[in-house]
Protein backbone atom coordinates (compact mmCIF):
# COMPACT_ATOMS: atom_id res chain seq x y z
CA UNK A 1 0.00 0.00 0.00
CA UNK A 2 1.08 3.57 -0.48
CA UNK A 3 1.52 6.35 2.16
CA UNK A 4 -1.52 7.81 0.68
CA UNK A 5 -3.51 4.68 0.97
CA UNK A 6 -2.50 3.71 4.41
CA UNK A 7 -3.20 7.39 5.66
CA UNK A 8 -6.45 7.02 4.70
CA UNK A 9 -7.04 3.66 5.92
CA UNK A 10 -6.05 4.28 9.44
CA UNK A 11 -6.83 8.00 9.54
CA UNK A 12 -3.69 9.06 10.13
CA UNK A 13 -2.13 12.04 7.88
CA UNK A 14 1.34 11.00 5.47
CA UNK A 15 3.28 13.41 7.31
CA UNK A 16 2.63 12.14 11.00
CA UNK A 17 3.13 8.32 9.10
CA UNK A 18 6.35 9.43 7.89
CA UNK A 19 7.22 10.88 11.58
CA UNK A 20 6.16 7.75 13.10
CA UNK A 21 8.62 6.05 10.92
CA UNK A 22 11.48 8.66 12.02
CA UNK A 23 11.08 8.63 15.43
CA UNK A 24 11.38 4.94 15.60
CA UNK A 25 7.50 4.48 16.72
CA UNK A 26 7.06 1.95 13.99
CA UNK A 27 9.87 0.16 12.33
CA UNK A 28 11.28 1.61 8.86
CA UNK A 29 8.76 0.54 6.01
CA UNK A 30 9.49 -1.23 3.07
CA UNK A 31 10.08 0.66 -0.34
CA UNK A 32 9.86 0.14 -3.69
CA UNK A 33 12.80 0.23 -6.01
CA UNK A 34 12.18 3.48 -6.62
CA UNK A 35 12.43 4.61 -3.11
CA UNK A 36 8.33 4.65 -2.39
CA UNK A 37 7.16 3.49 0.84
CA UNK A 38 5.46 0.11 0.50
CA UNK A 39 3.78 -0.61 3.05
CA UNK A 40 3.12 -4.21 3.58
CA UNK A 41 0.95 -6.37 6.47
CA UNK A 42 4.00 -6.40 8.95
CA UNK A 43 4.06 -2.56 8.40
CA UNK A 44 0.29 -1.93 8.77
CA UNK A 45 -0.13 -3.94 11.61
CA UNK A 46 3.17 -1.96 13.26
CA UNK A 47 0.55 1.55 11.97
CA UNK A 48 -2.80 -0.06 13.40
CA UNK A 49 -1.20 -1.07 17.08
CA UNK A 50 0.49 2.66 17.16
CA UNK A 51 -2.62 4.38 16.28
CA UNK A 52 -4.47 2.46 19.14
CA UNK A 53 -1.65 3.06 21.63
CA UNK A 54 -1.28 6.82 21.02
CA UNK A 55 -5.47 6.74 21.33
CA UNK A 56 -5.32 5.04 23.98
CA UNK A 57 -2.82 7.79 25.41
CA UNK A 58 0.60 5.69 25.39
CA UNK A 59 3.44 8.28 25.71
CA UNK A 60 5.56 7.88 22.55
CA UNK A 61 8.92 7.61 24.46
CA UNK A 62 7.35 4.43 25.94
CA UNK A 63 6.29 3.25 22.50
CA UNK A 64 9.46 4.28 21.07
CA UNK A 65 11.55 1.95 23.32
CA UNK A 66 8.63 -1.19 22.48
CA UNK A 67 9.68 -1.02 19.12
CA UNK A 68 13.42 -0.69 20.04
CA UNK A 69 12.99 -3.96 22.14
CA UNK A 70 11.40 -5.55 19.71
CA UNK A 71 13.65 -4.90 16.89
CA UNK A 72 16.69 -6.39 19.56
CA UNK A 73 14.55 -9.84 19.47
CA UNK A 74 13.42 -12.00 21.95
CA UNK A 75 15.71 -11.53 24.88
CA UNK A 76 14.02 -8.55 25.23
CA UNK A 77 10.42 -10.29 25.90
CA UNK A 78 10.05 -8.94 29.71
CA UNK A 79 11.57 -5.71 29.20
CA UNK A 80 8.33 -5.08 26.80
CA UNK A 81 5.87 -6.78 28.93
CA UNK A 82 7.14 -4.38 31.77
CA UNK A 83 6.44 -1.04 29.11
CA UNK A 84 2.64 -2.78 28.17
CA UNK A 85 2.04 -2.99 32.02
CA UNK A 86 3.07 0.17 33.14
CA UNK A 87 1.19 1.76 29.95
CA UNK A 88 -1.84 0.09 31.11
CA UNK A 89 -1.59 0.57 35.04
CA UNK A 90 -1.35 4.42 33.84
CA UNK A 91 -3.96 4.15 31.52
CA UNK A 92 -6.40 2.38 34.56
CA UNK A 93 -5.50 5.15 36.26
CA UNK A 94 -6.75 7.86 33.99
CA UNK A 95 -9.73 6.03 33.27
CA UNK A 96 -10.46 6.13 37.01
CA UNK A 97 -10.49 9.34 37.12
CA UNK A 98 -12.37 10.36 34.36
CA UNK A 99 -15.17 7.62 35.71
CA UNK A 100 -14.78 9.97 38.82
CA UNK A 101 -14.73 13.11 36.78
CA UNK A 102 -17.84 11.86 34.84
CA UNK A 103 -19.80 11.33 37.86
CA UNK A 104 -19.28 14.44 39.41
CA UNK A 105 -20.80 15.82 36.05
CA UNK A 106 -23.73 13.59 35.95
CA UNK A 107 -24.14 14.48 39.24
CA UNK A 108 -24.10 18.33 38.66
CA UNK A 109 -26.79 17.63 35.46
CA UNK A 110 -29.14 16.20 38.06
CA UNK A 111 -29.28 19.14 39.94
CA UNK A 112 -29.57 21.42 37.31
CA UNK A 113 -32.43 19.14 36.03
CA UNK A 114 -34.22 19.11 39.47
CA UNK A 115 -33.42 22.72 39.67
CA UNK A 116 -35.80 23.20 36.72
CA UNK A 117 -37.91 21.18 37.43
CA UNK A 118 -38.71 22.97 40.98
CA UNK A 119 -38.87 26.49 39.01
CA UNK A 120 -41.33 24.30 36.41
CA UNK A 121 -43.58 23.37 39.48
CA UNK A 122 -43.60 26.70 41.08
CA UNK A 123 -44.62 28.43 37.39
CA UNK A 124 -47.96 26.26 37.21
CA UNK A 125 -48.77 26.76 40.72
CA UNK A 126 -48.38 30.54 40.00
CA UNK A 127 -50.39 30.00 36.65
CA UNK A 128 -53.28 28.79 38.21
Amino acid sequence: MTIAEVSKKYGISADTLRYYERIGLIPPVPRTKSGIRDYDANACGWVELMKCMRAAGVQIEALVEYVALFQEGDSTADARKAILIEQRDSLVARMEEMQRSLARLDDKIARYEQGLMTKEKLLRREDH
